[in-house]
């Protein structure tokens, strides 16, 4: 019988900000089988970077037995990983699996396990196929790229059509209320399969913000970003040039297929490029030592791959592994619906201030460092802000931010839109109709009562004047 979660208390916006303690297994006050958000997955990821790691494990085709290597993990080690891993398939014997594959990922769902997707997804122009010869081998002429990425052209249309193939298995999951670590077009940054080795704005990186817009214009809000690249021979340098952008990413990863381990400049590399978002070790063959996870704390999961679980891995390395106190299995964590934005009883709408204006992301750009400004209120979601109940205020995915950091103190300090990050800039408390900043104690500020639509918001010492008065969604 799989353990039960355990429970702590929440921090609540109206209380004094506290320091969360993690001793051992995280624990969590709601069940993992409540509706769910991508930001609240991305919230505890923050929570456990620097301290704890998710274990992880693939299951690839075929998509009829789609829970094989994660039981056979459970049954070397005794635990069940906090990570499942599947595959959507490119066989026509494993496409006409996919729903007993999202069943199963419905189950681990439930069962406490976070749920990855990956996709060997043939060439945009062949339905089904084998691995070599439509996968890998199977690149595109510089032509047949341009036309790809064109929109209207025959091969995009096929490629979204593809896509279209892949949306309801991934709203039923959404509809479900689970979010999924979504990984396209992995490895970008070698050229083994068609979509990759191309670095650059019209290369590889362009076609994944093309997957990216495509699937979010489905409706398909559940899923979490997951950009990935390989550890290549030639070295970290070129990284960068195959990364999208951070308006498409939500989690850096990187496979250490070459050095089975990150090098410090692989694990610089993707830390640099995230620049604070989660990172991850999307796939691994040797799965990483407690004393390895230690001196890069930062990897928040990796995720062994398939039939590497015991080719690679002898089960005295596994069990150090899976039962190291840093390493956080299913059953020692579950996510909190509601903890990271949207859902689970956290208030969200309008906040309103001076003259009766709203609180609104300029342009609803939901970009790093848009300003957060007054303005006439209008329903749009630049103006639906959650109040969290780790202190944070959230809109479009993205937290009420003091530009800076949180040393940025000074009276007159803007406030922006940023990835939430956990830092005190981003906490608030409400003191009556006042917004304090827990990194400066200063109140969200109307400057010089200016009502003008468009005029950005800063701190400022607190006086209960108008030009502070705000009243938040309930």
């Amino acid at each position: 019988m799989r353990p039960k979660p355990l429970r702590r208390a929440v921090i609540r916006l109206l209380a004094p900000i506290a320091a969360i303690s993690m001793v051992g297994a995280i624990t969590s006050q709601a069940s993992a089988t409540g509706a769910a958000t991508p930001a609240d997955v991305l919230s505890f990821l923050h929570q456990i970077s620097g301290n704890h790691t998710v274990s992880g494990v693939h299951n690839k085709e075929p998509l009829a037995q789609p829970s094989q290597y994660t039981a056979q993990a459970h049954s070397i080690t005794g635990a069940w990983p906090g990570l499942w891993g599947g595959e959507l398939g490119f066989t026509a014997t494993d496409i006409a699996n996919r729903q007993t594959m999202i069943d199963q990922a419905k189950t681990e769902w439930a069962n406490g396990s976070l749920v990855n997707l990956t996709w060997h997804m043939c060439r945009p122009d062949v339905a089904t196929c084998d691995f070599n010869g439509g996968i890998n081998g199977a690149s595109l002429s510089d032509s047949e790229w341009s036309q790809l990425i064109t929109n209207g052209t025959t091969l995009n249309n096929d490629y979204k059509a593809k896509l279209d193939t892949a949306v309801p298995y991934v709203q039923q999951l959404k509809d479900a209320g689970i979010p999924v670590l979504f990984r396209p077009l992995h490895e970008m940054n070698e050229g083994w399969a068609w979509w990759g080795g191309r670095p650059g704005p019209t290369g590889s990186a362009r076609l994944y913000q093309i997957t990216h817009d495509y699937l979010l214009s489905k409706g398909l809000t559940n899923i979490i970003w997951v950009w990935n690249i390989k550890d290549v021979s030639g070295g970290s340098g070129s990284a960068a040039s195959y990364y999208p952008g951070s308006n498409y990413v939500d989690v850096v990863s990187l496979d250490p297929w070459v050095n089975g381990y990150p090098t410090s400049d692989w694990y610089q590399a993707i830390v640099n490029i995230a620049a604070g978002k989660p990172i991850s070790l999307a796939e691994v063959g040797t799965v990483p030592s407690p004393d390895q996870l230690a001196s890069q704390p930062l990897w928040t999961w990796f995720m062994i791959w398939s039939d590497y679980l015991t080719s690679a891995n002898s089960p005295a390395r596994l069990q150090a592994t899976f039962n190291s106190s840093r390493v956080l299995n299913q059953g020692q964590f579950t996510i909190t619906p509601g903890s990271g934005g949207g859902g689970g009883g956290s208030p969200t709408g309008a906040i309103t201030g001076p003259a009766g204006k709203c609180v609104d992301v300029r342009a609803a750009n939901s970009a790093n460092g848009t300003p957060v400004q007054l303005y006439t209120c209008n329903g749009t979601n630049a103006q639906s802000w959650t109040v969290q109940t780790d202190g944070t205020i959230r809109a479009l995915g993205k937290c009420l931010d003091i530009t800076g950091g949180p040393n940025a103190t000074a009276n007159g300090t803007l406030i922006q839109l940023w990835d939430c990050n956990g830092q005190t800039n981003q906490q608030w408390t409400a003191n009556g109709t006042e917004l304090i900043s827990s990194s400066s104690g200063r109140c969200l500020d109307d400057p010089a009562g200016n009502t003008t639509d468009g005029t950005q918001l800063q701190i400022w010492d607190c006086h209960s004047n108008t030009n502070q008065t705000w009243h938040l969604p309930t």
